[in-house]
């Protein structure tokens, strides 16, 4: 019996190893075709939708005149808004986790710069690569409720990163007349093929460097409004409260 026992281990392990190797080689494929992917599906889904524009200039003038500067966002329209960026260079913080792979690779294939953390897991170094990024005169893209939520609770990271770089923020969100929502913890929205989708970009907020607590406090509530203002503005053109 012990002897049994013995051969069969390394057969086991064999096993093992052979099958740990075709995950890894699977998962190695999946993330190469993950950028592809997204570029398929969005332009399927997006491509016909008819966009209008909300205080585009106040995005404009600071895109046209290359300053870096942070868009922030509700993470409910992070997919379209991913695929609306273009033109100029960004950084994105993305999460450190094994999934937030897929996310690096896609938004790469766009030509963003990523920095991997969260507010959990790697914030003060994502944020020191954010500092990094942006000296070379990147846009930063932040998500302001973060990968995990809860939604539309707006996290401080944003406004230390503002405080840090003295770049403003410009608020950015997005309504359709038609779309599909996902049951995720933001909801996770997707306009449909065919359907009107409003842009709005809210006036750029400026954060003092010398921040306290207090101060911290009371432009991380400034930035939550503006994004809820815009939020209802947006869906409320299309007699709506809510995605």
């Amino acid at each position: 019996m012990d002897v049994r026992g013995g051969e069969q281990e390394p057969e086991a392990g064999m096993r093992k190893s052979g099958g740990g190797k075709k995950e890894g080689l699977l998962y190695r494929l999946s993330l190469w075709a993950a950028p592809l992917l997204f570029r398929v599906v969005s332009l399927a889904l997006f491509a016909t939708c008819r966009v209008e524009r909300r205080g585009y200039g106040h995005f404009q003038g600071l895109a046209e005149a290359a300053t870096p500067f942070i868009v922030s966002f509700w993470h409910y329209g992070v997919i379209y808004i991913v695929y609306q960026a273009r033109d100029i260079p960004y950084v994105a913080m993305v999460s450190a986790s094994k999934d937030g792979e897929y996310v690096s690779r896609i938004l790469q294939g766009k030509g963003f710069s990523t920095v991997r953390g969260s507010r959990n897991k790697g914030a003060v170094g994502a944020l020191k690569g954010l500092i990094r990024e942006m000296a070379k005169g990147k846009t930063a893209v932040l998500v302001a409720d973060g990968s995990q939520g809860p939604a539309r609770k707006a996290q401080a990271g944003t406004i230390l990163l503002a405080a840090r770089t003295g770049a403003p923020i410009v608020p950015l969100g997005w309504a359709a007349d038609r779309c599909i929502s996902f049951r995720s913890w933001d909801k996770t929205a997707l306009p449909l093929p065919f359907s009107k989708v409003v842009m709005w970009y809210g006036e750029p907020i400026a954060v003092p460097r010398d921040l306290t607590g207090e101060v911290l406090e009371e432009y991380r509530l400034r930035l939550e409004q503006a994004l809820d203002l815009i939020y209802e503005k947006s869906w409320g053109e299309f007699g709506k409260r809510e995605h």
